[in-house]
């Protein structure tokens, strides 16, 4: 019998990657849904999905779903999930899956209490460049991982996002808002845990007009094995170029034997190695589109596969997230994790 989904919000387009495979998957079948802004509402893509609902504690009371899917703005998807838990449904949720910490606290609590399970949708293991990227840290090519520099930046698009993401306590921070995806991977990729949040910093820089909106953000942490981490994903990428531009999600990583540059956007990885003249140029294997969905579905049937995205990965990364967002936000250095 199918996984019943009933989904919390939808006000950002992200959940509707959700939906789609939601409603192509045979394990799974969306049973309600709800949006409660108005304005939202109307606008909801019907051929994706079929709005049932304007309040979403009504559907949570009246639907007999197994799983809740969250889509709500930012700030507003903690208590959601909590909700749900407590109600003895497992939780999927675009990311963030929430905005502050003593959320995640009471996140983690429900779903080991009631051995519920949570998703997320960290897709980056899934794509082809990190696939690949974790072979050849994983085959020893570049050696022990001593430092990592990554851009994340996005594209602002102000007017053509989201009004709510510009207002004051909804996005949550541009740290937890975009630096979760490689605070996901960086773990999967190199073997090895956070260690210390070094700095961290967010700034407004990108929209002065809108001087409470911080869309500039770095960072400096640090791996249990000592390797540094650098990381940019402020909003200063070029609209006009979005998410094509080759400075997306691109990845520097050195080691003892060598170092490797990889991304989104790249159509090949680049190995160096200390005893070679030449860099190898790899091919970009096969991805896994649609993984952490499958991930999700597979944690809820008991099936765990190797590099799967978890329950206990996932609010592990939100945790270290949260935390250098609350570094960035109190101007705190050096705080072991």
């Amino acid at each position: 019998m199918a996984l019943k989904i009933a989904v919390a919000g939808l006000r950002h387009n992200h959940i509707y990657d959700l939906c789609k495979r939601a409603t192509a998957h045979p394990e799974l079948k969306i049973i309600a849904a709800c949006e409660e802004n108005p304005e939202a509402r109307n606008a909801v893509d019907t051929s994706i999905v079929t709005i049932t609902h304007d309040s979403i504690d009504t559907m949570l009371n009246e639907t007999d779903c197994d799983i809740v899917a969250v889509g709500d703005y930012y700030s507003k998807r903690g208590a959601i999930a909590i909700e749900a838990l407590k109600k003895g449904k497992h939780v999927i949720s675009d990311k963030p899956l929430c905005t502050r910490l003593e959320e995640l606290i009471q996140i983690r609590q429900l779903a080991a209490g009631k051995n519920l399970q949570i998703g997320c949708m960290l897709d980056l293991r899934n794509n082809p460049a990190f696939v690949g990227a974790r072979e050849v840290i994983q085959t020893g090519q570049i050696g022990e991982i001593v430092a990592t520099s990554f851009g994340g930046q996005h594209p602002l698009l102000l007017g053509k996002r989201p009004d709510w993401y510009f207002e004051p306590g909804k996005q949550g921070g541009t740290i937890n808002d975009i630096a979760i995806h490689a605070i996901d991977i960086i773990p999967w990729l190199t073997g090895h845990s956070f260690r210390a949040i070094t700095a961290a910093r967010t700034w407004n820089a990108m929209a002065p007009d809108i001087p409470h909106f911080k869309d500039a953000a770095q960072f400096m942490v640090s791996l249990d094995n000592n390797a540094g981490i650098c990381g940019d994903v402020s909003y200063a990428a070029p609209d006009n170029q979005g998410y094509t531009s080759i400075h997306y999600w691109r990845f520097t990583i050195w080691g003892t034997e060598g170092v490797m540059e990889f991304g989104i956007n790249l159509d090949k990885i680049t190995v160096s190695r200390h005893d070679e003249t030449e860099p190898r140029y790899l091919p970009l294997p096969e991805g896994y589109p649609g993984g952490y969905l499958q991930d999700f579905v597979n944690a809820i049937n008991g099936i765990h596969n190797d590099g799967a995205s978890t329950t206990d990965s996932i609010l592990k990364a939100a945790e270290v997230t949260l935390k250098i967002q609350h570094a960035a936000n109190t101007d705190q250095t050096n705080i072991p994790l």
